[in-house]
């Protein structure tokens, strides 16, 4: 087993399969959590991971070591969990073109309960409307919130993620909390109304 990220990296440069192994050992909860966090699904979510291990499998030589080892896997799972969702909207707009053609063979979408492993039992409901009101944020807000708030990232490891500054991503998560805010109110005032 390779301790040092550096020696990680070396190793997997060179082809080494136990390098491999050992960054997926290493990065893979992290990559699953991420993915489901944006994705919001248990299968696209393993897919996404199995595309993110697969990128840095072909594109391993090109990592310069001018960024931590987890901030390239974050930058992939992300770039890698976006344009996931973008080829779903195009596939359910398609599908929708193709209903009004009359074609039967249209596939419905509806959201599929998951669970996230950072949310305890107890929590699943409220995490179910957090994460029903992510979906609705702007991709960078969503993304700098799950960073942060889901993934324990500092403001700091955040900004070198998402190629921002300090002070965007403050602003960032600053605008997330207000339209979580007012996302979540109606939740939250029916359950206060039902107590």
């Amino acid at each position: 087993m390779v301790n040092q990220p550096n020696d990680l990296i070396k190793k997997l440069q060179e082809g080494d399969q136990m390098g491999f192994t050992a960054l997926m050992d290493l990065y893979q909860n992290m990559v699953y959590n991420t993915a489901l966090g944006i994705v919001q699904n248990e299968e696209d979510a393993d897919d996404i991971t199995q595309e993110v291990f697969e990128q840095v499998y072909i594109s391993i030589g090109l990592f310069k070591g001018q960024s931590k080892l987890s901030t390239w896997l974050y930058k992939i799972t992300i770039t890698k969990s976006l344009d996931h969702i973008k080829k779903k909207k195009r596939k359910k707009r398609f599908g929708i073109v193709k209903s009004f053609f009359g074609d039967s063979e249209v596939e419905k979408y509806s959201p599929v309960e998951f669970n996230h492993p950072g949310v305890q039992l107890e929590q699943k409901e409220r995490a179910s409307e957090l994460f029903a009101a992510l979906k609705q944020l702007p991709d960078k807000q969503k993304i700098a919130f799950i960073l942060h708030k889901v993934e324990g990232q500092s403001y700091q490891e955040v900004a070198e993620i998402m190629n921002k500054s300090l002070n965007a991503v403050e602003a960032l998560m600053s605008r997330a909390k207000a339209n979580l805010k007012i996302l979540l109110h109606n939740y939250y005032y029916k359950n206060l109304s039902d107590q």
